[in-house]
């Protein structure tokens, strides 16, 4: 009676293991993630970005980002992703309660914070740390909370920005096919091109609509430019931007280009190319009518560009 008593025990103690075992979850978390208000991005009105002792400022006017105490026009795509960023904030797992920071850059010397305001009140901040060996995630602690998170993304590559990288770069944006003149100027020599719509002449017996025209363009002694030059300017001209702006020096101080192109459709398009500052400088600056800042072409961009200003202006017939 004693021996099956002690089987009836043991029975129910398996029986409880089993039954804890098999609705454990190993797995299953055991925290809470933060509850974050909801942040729409159409309600932000302003964002900062500092580190150490170093801030920028973005400002949302009249339904346009701007970037500085100086106003310029914010990168619309960057600013998107911050944007995305600040409103879903995804927040996938808790990693340390151990107040040491160190391990995830952030400490006070590398740690990025970022404060976003609707209207005058702060309605948003976090602080980034460094990315998971795998980029896919990065690390962030919130404003007043002292445990470290893990968010979806790679936010050093969204927030790791400097006023110059968060600028508009665009210098022209124009529809090429509404340019009706075009002006190119070096030194003492210049042309003038005029587009043209002419009838296509057919090839060989090839019959062709009497109403079918092409495109050309003209000096003003009558000759015909290489196309391909013509289209490649005008192309590259038609999406412009620029590689960085220059800071210490003013449309104003810039004299003497070494070219200046004219595109003259419903509006005037204007720039000028000039010398590099140095023998070791790498880019070309310029000035442009769009721009209210001189500005650096990519050393590339800027060979492609006087290379087609060259043999246009190579041109029989240019004054």
């Amino acid at each position: 009676m004693k021996i099956k008593k002690e089987y009836i025990i043991l029975a129910a103690i398996i029986l409880a293991l089993s039954l804890y075992l098999s609705l454990r979850n190993p797995d299953r978390t055991q925290y809470n993630l933060p509850n974050l208000p909801v942040l729409f991005r159409m309600d932000i009105s302003k964002i900062e970005i500092s580190k150490q002792d170093t801030s920028i400022l973005m400002n949302m006017k009249d339904n346009k980002w701007f970037v500085g105490t100086q106003g310029y026009p914010a990168n619309a795509e960057k600013i998107e992703k911050i944007l995305n960023i600040i409103e879903k904030f995804p927040i996938t797992a808790l990693v340390s309660e151990s107040k040491n920071y160190e391990p995830y850059d952030l400490d006070k010397d590398k740690k990025t914070t970022i404060k976003a305001w609707i209207g005058d009140t702060l309605s948003r901040e976090f602080e980034i740390g460094k990315t998971t060996d795998s980029y896919r995630h990065t690390f962030v602690k919130l404003g007043g909370d002292y445990r470290v998170y893990q968010i979806t993304g790679d936010l050093v590559a969204i927030f790791n920005q400097t006023i110059d990288t968060l600028r508009d770069k665009t210098i022209f944006s124009f529809d090429p096919d509404k340019i009706q003149e075009i002006q190119i100027t070096k030194s003492q020599d210049s042309i003038t091109l005029t587009r043209k719509e002419t009838p296509v002449k057919p090839a060989g017996d090839q019959e062709v609509d009497e109403q079918t025209t092409e495109t050309i363009w003209l000096s003003a002694d009558g000759q015909e430019p290489d196309k391909l030059n013509v289209a490649s300017l005008v192309n590259r001209l038609s999406k412009l931007f620029c590689q960085a702006y220059i800071y210490d020096r003013t449309k104003e101080d810039f004299k003497n280009p070494i070219y200046t192109i004219k595109l003259i459709g419903k509006k005037e398009y204007t720039l000028s190319i000039f010398d590099k500052t140095n023998e070791t400088a790498k880019d070309s600056p310029a000035v442009a009518s769009e721009s209210n800042y001189p500005f650096l072409f990519n050393s590339w961009l800027a060979t492609q560009i006087t290379e087609n200003l060259d043999a246009l202006l190579n041109t029989s017939g240019t004054t």
